[in-house]
């Protein structure tokens, strides 16, 4: 017993050992490509960090404890994430962190509930582009209050809520497309008025963007 007690301890270490030489080398790169990310998301200025505390004996997770750590603006020291980060920017942390490691996730479904709190214009256009890419090769769910998001969308659900009488509020949950769509999202864009500016804004962000020309030839 005590022949196999040591050698199912060594064969923990080796495992161990190789799992925290791969997060040695993984930790730098992914900080780098998230504070990366980060720039483009509203939180410029920021930085992103992978902390690895070395533990005195072996735990199920391995050798160390992983940490992230975040400084969501210039000039501040990064400090652990749930500490810091507010709704908006763990949102955007994680879609940060998906996009970054978009070709390793398994998860077969990302939901992101308020992704574009407290961004706006380009950012919030940014996220939207950054959400489709994440698309191509699984589900994502977002829920957002801007346009520049939703136009992103390959498909779009309005939620609305609606109350008769005293009977309690209910929300309902319906696809929309065409031209319904064009006009929700013109909603979004100038109030529940529709003008024809902002019909033809919300049809121009909906329209696919256009190829580029080709290069002529000699």
């Amino acid at each position: 017993l005590q022949a196999r007690a040591d050698a199912a301890q060594q064969a923990l270490q080796q495992a161990a050992r190789a799992v925290s030489r791969q997060r040695d080398q993984a930790a730098p790169r992914l900080a780098t490509a998230v504070t990366e990310a980060m720039q483009a998301l509203g939180m410029a200025g920021g930085r992103f960090e992978v902390q690895l505390d070395k533990l005195a004996e072996p735990a199920p997770h391995g050798l160390e404890n992983v940490a992230f750590l975040v400084a969501a603006h210039a000039g501040s020291a990064p400090r652990a994430i749930e500490r810091v980060a507010s709704g908006g920017e763990l949102s955007r942390l994680a879609l940060a962190i998906a996009v970054t490691t978009s070709q390793l996730g398994t998860a077969g479904t990302l939901v992101f509930d308020e992704v574009d709190a407290g961004v706006g214009g380009a950012v919030a256009a940014t996220v939207g582009r950054l959400l489709q890419r994440l698309g191509r090769d699984r589900q994502v769910l977002c829920v957002t209050h801007l346009p520049q998001v939703a136009a992103c969308a390959d498909q779009h659900l309005q939620v609305s809520k609606q109350a008769a009488g005293d009977a309690a509020p209910t929300s309902q949950v319906a696809p929309i497309s065409g031209e319904a769509r064009t006009r929700e999202i013109a909603r979004m864009l100038g109030g529940e008025r529709l003008s024809d500016a902002t019909l033809a804004h919300a049809r121009e962000m909906l329209a696919p963007p256009a190829a580029a020309p080709a290069a002529a030839g000699g």
